[in-house]
């Protein structure tokens, strides 16, 4: 049997950071779900974790949602303090095509816990109905 001394930060990779690993945390690109809601209305869910709500910025325009904001690295940690960092940090963009049957003037937003929620309402002509049949004797 080897006796091998244990190192805690063998885990860790890399436990020093180059000056290229803190500058390059551009790019990303938060997660979103997409579903229809018991309103039928249209549901976009996007993570975005350690944010506020100013870092966040949601339009409407030509049919096209886009979702924009910046996440920086925490203030009360210095570079230097890091050891790794696997989180992305920097700005995003997310666009996406509405389909014909949202009413873009109705779209409404909310941002609690780190997920920002929009909602997406339907035009009234194209929600469906129901229509009586009558029998015919």
């Amino acid at each position: 049997m080897t006796i091998t001394r244990f190192d805690p930060f063998r885990l860790f990779g890399d436990v020093y950071l180059r000056d290229e690993d803190i500058t390059a945390r551009g790019n990303w690109v938060p997660p979103v779900d997409i579903y229809e809601g018991p309103g039928r209305d249209l549901i976009i869910k996007a993570e975005l974790p350690d944010m506020s709500r100013e870092d966040v910025e949601v339009t409407v325009e030509n049919n096209t949602l886009t979702l924009r904001g910046t996440r920086n690295l925490p203030t009360d940690v210095k570079e230097e303090q890091f050891r790794r960092i696997e989180r992305r940090y920097g700005a995003f963009s997310r666009s996406f095509t509405l389909p014909n049957t949202v009413d873009a003037s109705k779209v409404s937003a909310e941002y609690k816990n780190g997920v920002l929620t929009v909602k997406l309402p339907f035009r009234e002509e194209a929600r469906p109905r129901t229509i009586n049949v009558e029998v015919a004797a």
